[in-house]
């Protein structure tokens, strides 16, 4: 009778055992779930330096270079020099 106690007491101290391993706080699973929102953290953050870096070169071009200005004024704001002219075409409405 003792012997069947002992076994039925480590056998329910095993399964509360196995519980935290597995299920609880810390346990695998939580450690996987974990393990993967720091990947996809990584790569969120590697795509954002990526774009840091293009705007930090955009930016140290822009302070460097008159011509990275002009070409940002032209391109973005539709600016043109003086005594050049400015040429609009624009296709047949069939063409479109």
């Amino acid at each position: 009778m003792r012997r069947r106690l002992a076994i039925a007491a480590l056998c329910l101290v095993l399964g509360a055992l196995q519980y935290r391993l597995w299920a609880a706080d810390g346990g695998v699973v939580d450690t996987r779930r974990l393990q993967q929102a720091v990947g996809r953290q990584a790569q969120v953050n590697g795509e954002l330096q990526q774009r840091n870096a293009v705007l930090e070169a955009e930016v140290t071009d822009l302070r460097n270079g008159g011509a990275a200005i002009e070409a940002h004024a032209r391109s973005e704001l539709g600016m043109i020099r003086r005594g050049e002219a400015f040429y609009l075409v624009v296709g047949s409405p069939a063409a479109q």
